[in-house]
């Protein structure tokens, strides 16, 4: 770990922290929520000692990176926005994509709107999903799971910092890394997320020094920049409303543990495995859906997630 580079860049008015190591062609991971680079960090030294150049950057709000107090500047334009200025300051043209969770959501934004930048991607977790032109993300996510859904309930600013204000940091960093529950979280207001059930023992891809870092870095910033991301979920339908009916048009590998919350979801396992994935990723190559793994697969089997990023876009360089 010590081996591995931490600096700042200026990019798109906000100064971005990054992490990195090696040298080759360029990967570009993308964390999700509640994470920072580190969820990477495994992945950076593994695919760094087979010849690549690995870059991991706290996304806008999270970590050592700026977070502005403004919760609709964190649309999928202002983050592409840091992030093609962050590759421009580093004199790239075209990167491997990496992403996670809310990371995957950026990356397919990324394909979809900037694919003269991408070489290939690997996607973790989040399908891509066209967008609907009658109604939200948010609003059909209410009409599912109604007002209790997580996503839901994230979108009241304030609201859910106050109920996590109601518990130790590195409490909800255990609860929501741990978790391997694949049901669609709801969590009643009366119950709030410190209902969610508490994980006594660590799994063996985690540690106390692993909870520490997280924690260490959320007290610092809070969990606010984060949850804009859900905050702007319906400013991002409004806004790409222009790009209605567009398909990913870069090569494309999809990841996704079995027992994901997202694998679960009503309809995802047709979805991915029936051709409707494929009907708008018409240069999706390979899906591996790894039995026996929750959400955090990138932390919870390192080694395989490696390898197959490795297996992938080894064909491209």
């Amino acid at each position: 770990m010590e081996k591995i580079e931490h600096t700042t860049l200026a990019t798109n008015g906000i100064n971005m922290h990054i992490a990195s190591i090696g040298t080759g062609p360029e990967i570009l991971f993308l964390h999700g929520f509640p994470d920072l680079w580190y969820s990477w960090r495994h992945q950076l030294l593994s695919l760094s000692s087979l010849g690549y150049r690995c870059i991991a950057p706290d996304l806008r709000g999270y970590g050592d990176t700026d977070a502005p107090k403004n919760c609709r500047e964190y649309t999928v334009f202002h983050i592409l926005g840091d992030l093609v200025g962050l590759i421009d300051s580093l004199g790239i043209d075209k990167v491997f994509l990496v992403g996670h969770d809310w990371g995957a959501m950026v990356a397919w934004y990324f394909c979809l709107l900037r694919p003269d930048r991408i070489k290939a991607l690997v996607n973790m977790s989040v399908v891509f999903h066209p967008r609907n032109p009658h109604k939200s993300f948010v609003q059909i996510s209410r009409d599912l799971f109604g007002d209790d859904y997580y996503i839901c309930r994230f979108q009241e600013p304030g609201e859910v910092e106050e109920d996590f204000a109601q518990m130790d940091t590195a409490r909800i960093i255990r609860k929501f890394l741990t978790s391997r529950n694949p049901k669609p979280p709801c969590i009643p207001k009366e119950v709030g997320f410190r209902g969610l059930p508490d994980n006594p023992n660590l799994p063996s891809w985690l540690s106390e020094k692993d909870i520490n870092y997280y924690a260490g870095k959320f007290n610092q910033t809070g969990f606010t920049g984060g949850l804009n991301y859900y905050r702007c979920l319906d400013l991002n339908w409004e806004l790409t409303a222009a790009w209605t009916g567009l398909q990913i048009k870069v090569p494309v590998k999809f990841i996704v543990g079995d027992l994901d919350i997202t694998y679960n979801m009503p309809g995802a396992q047709d979805y991915i495995s029936k051709g409707g994935l494929k009907k708008y990723v018409p240069f999706l190559q390979e899906v591996a859906i790894m039995e026996g793994v929750a959400h955090f697969l990138n932390q919870e089997k390192p080694e395989e997630v490696s390898s197959h990023i490795y297996d992938f876009i080894k064909k491209f360089n």
